[in-house]
């Protein structure tokens, strides 16, 4: 049986995967969220509350509509990954990862014995459909998708070593992240930035792996899918959900709307 991750293949094929960040933390509005008709969801574990439980249902939650949900973990923790594996998300997206090394420590935490390090307990699990999936542990490996976040000076320095480990499908830009740590701390559209942002960008998608990035700029979105970037996501649920909400309170209550949260600070 062949692989079942469609966002995996769109991604080999290089076609273009158009996303919502999902920071709400909350099932139901995930559920709306899917309504939309993104290509992919991201159900973010690192900065917004989304911990193993409420990904689990928030993964049952959208699991009937074509958008594809990806999870980003807290972190690299082997464990946890096991964990978010095996209540069924197929793509992950990792956050800070600086080196090969750590690049090729996930690779082998997504896969079994021998090609990795996944324990293996999919029968009671999700994932195989409480074992209902007979053929799980010999597609599984296959069915895997990770995408690592380079987000610092330190990862772009790295970031060719990085693309040439066998098994990361995607490497995304964290603009908050790499802007800080290139002194501009809050300033992502700042010209070094968005220039370290295109030339990363260059570089991943000449090693043949997927680049993306997250932006609430429109703009700028089309900008990194001209360039060639394969999956962007192109706002953050929370942050449209303040807009609106103020917006609408602001225009029958009267007086000056409360400043918006700077996108970038929720990245």
């Amino acid at each position: 049986m062949p692989a079942q991750n469609p966002f995996k293949a769109a991604l080999a094929a290089r076609q273009a995967q158009i996303g919502l960040w999902m920071s709400m933390a909350t099932p139901y509005l995930a559920e709306v969220s899917a309504t939309a008709g993104f290509d992919w969801l991201l159900i973010d574990g690192e900065h917004a509350p989304n911990d193993l439980r409420v990904t689990l249902q928030t993964l049952q939650a959208v699991a009937p509509y074509r958008s594809h949900p990806v999870v980003r973990a807290v972190a690299g923790d082997v464990p946890l990954i096991k964990q978010l594996l095996d209540i069924g998300a197929t793509t992950l997206l990792v956050p800070m990862v600086d080196t090969a090394e750590q690049a090729a420590t996930l690779v082998s935490a997504m896969r079994y014995p021998p090609r990795g390090i996944r324990g293996v307990g999919s029968a009671v699990g999700r994932a195989s459909r409480w074992s209902q999936r007979t053929d799980y542990l010999d597609v599984a490996d296959d069915e895997v998708c990770l995408l690592v976040q380079a987000e610092t000076v330190t990862a772009m320095d790295n970031l060719e070593a990085i693309c040439a480990v066998d098994g990361v499908d995607g490497v995304f830009i964290g603009p908050a992240d790499l802007a800080a740590s290139m002194g501009h701390r809050g300033r992502p559209a700042h010209p070094d930035v968005q220039a370290m942002i295109e030339r990363a960008m260059a570089t991943i998608i000449a090693s043949g792996k997927a680049a993306g990035t997250l932006t609430s700029d429109p703009a700028l979105a089309r900008r990194y899918l001209e360039l060639g970037c394969t999956f962007v996501a192109t706002g953050v649920d929370v942050l449209l959900y303040a807009g609106a909400a103020r917006k609408l309170a602001a225009d029958f209550l009267g007086g000056e709307r409360p400043a918006a949260t700077p996108p970038s600070a929720a990245y």
